[in-house]
């Protein structure tokens, strides 16, 4: 039953998350093209200079949690029950994601992002295995 809701709704989840990338919450096209390529750094002067913890969570930890149903992915195509498969593939993605937003002017292309994104990916491989195991599936 949950792969079967899995699979209907994570094509539209995933056209959800490409218009926040790309056109949700407040974006405007940049006047240049941004490039954060310090890894871990940005993140970490982004909570220092961040106020409110309302900010750091939703930008943060939003950037894990969002990208957790990914990880489940090898219910839909077998192949990505294989974590180094499902992480080569996501990363390849989000590499040319972040690179759109780049080029459209549209975001800014942040490794951190790749990053956390990619760690919200393993934890819903790592959750998936579980539910697996739970499950029986």
């Amino acid at each position: 039953m949950l792969k079967k809701i899995y699979k209907i709704i994570i094509i539209p989840y995933t056209l959800f998350l490409l218009y926040l990338m790309f056109l949700g919450m407040g974006r405007f096209q940049y006047e240049d093209n941004l490039i954060t390529v310090e890894p871990v750094f940005s993140t970490i002067k982004f909570i220092q200079g961040t106020h409110e913890w309302k900010n750091i969570v939703m930008i943060v930890l939003g950037n894990v949690i969002m990208f957790i149903p990914f990880g489940f992915l090898g219910w839909v195509f077998p192949k990505f029950k294989n974590l180094k498969t499902l992480l080569f593939t996501f990363i390849s993605a989000i590499v040319i994601v972040e690179a759109l937003q780049y080029f459209t002017r549209m975001g800014i292309f942040e490794v951190d992002d790749i990053l956390l994104n990619t760690f919200g990916v393993y934890l819903g491989w790592l959750l998936c295995k579980g539910v697996e195991k739970r499950f029986s599936y």
